[in-house]
């Protein structure tokens, strides 16, 4: 009988199968740092495809469907560098702690991930040694030379969410996520609610905490930098539009950044 579980094995990226870690104007001259963290959905030839068919693998549960394109905009128009993740999060989520269940999820939404389904701990910690630590290790190493060169950084981090979870139609075409920084995020968040005709979620349809967040509190918060969480629902991100939404969080993230 065929196992569902993930191969015993502890090599999951082969040296010619892509590194985790895509960047865009690394050398970039912006106060900003954006970040990526669902950006790809690729999946490690030595997973297959977790027990999935095509059909869920281009879903939301295995990106964020346009964000990277939105990302991509935005690094350019504020001439930001921005770390994007080219993994699927069903393989490993690096908005998460390795050591919560959501890292390697076994249900996402309402469908069982097959290849996720009683992973060992030497399987999880095998995808965070070969996705999740190089992505992050990355981040940690660039913001720690901008600090070391006292340049100012404002940390934005770039999501997108479906328009209905389990039947329930969401509201929001926007959401802005934060916890601890109770000053620029929440700036941004008024910022929308008064300029734009948006319905903005504050803290919707997700909040931000140490269990469901890696990038904002480990990169952001415990350095003491300005920081916020974008949600942008997708269905109103398409080819033409993710231009739209870059050039709005641009004039956005521009008129409420601290003064340096």
């Amino acid at each position: 009988m065929t196992s569902l579980t993930a191969p015993k094995q502890t090599i999951i990226l082969a040296p010619d199968e892509p590194h985790p870690l895509e960047t865009r104007n690394e050398q970039g001259r912006s106060g900003f740092v954006l970040i990526c963290e669902h950006a790809g959905r690729l999946m490690p030839r030595s997973l297959g495809t977790l027990g999935l068919g095509e059909e869920d693998l281009v879903r939301h549960i295995a990106w964020d469907i346009g964000a990277r394109a939105v990302a991509v905009a935005l690094s350019d128009m504020l001439d930001a560098p921005l770390f994007m993740q080219r993994y699927s999060r069903l393989v490993c989520d690096c908005n998460r702690r390795p050591d919560v269940p959501s890292f390697a999820p076994e249900v996402s939404e309402a469908t069982q991930i097959p290849g996720n389904v009683a992973l060992s701990e030497a399987a999880r910690q095998a995808r965070a040694e070969a996705i999740f630590w190089p992505f992050h290790d990355a981040v940690t190493a660039f913001l720690d030379r901008r600090q070391a060169e006292g340049r100012p950084t404002v940390l934005a981090t770039i999501h997108t969410f479906t328009p209905v979870f389990l039947g329930v139609q969401r509201p929001w075409e926007i959401g802005v996520l934060y916890n601890r920084d109770r000053e620029f995020a929440p700036a941004v968040a008024r910022w929308l609610q008064e300029t734009t005709d948006h319905t903005v979620g504050i803290n919707e349809p997700y909040k931000v905490s140490d269990d469901t967040d890696y990038a904002i509190p480990v990169h952001g918060e415990k350095r003491g930098l300005p920081c916020v969480e974008f949600e942008i629902r997708n269905d109103l991100i398409t080819g033409e539009t993710a231009g739209y939404w870059a050039k709005l969080l641009a004039t956005v993230l521009t008129a409420c950044a601290p003064a340096r």
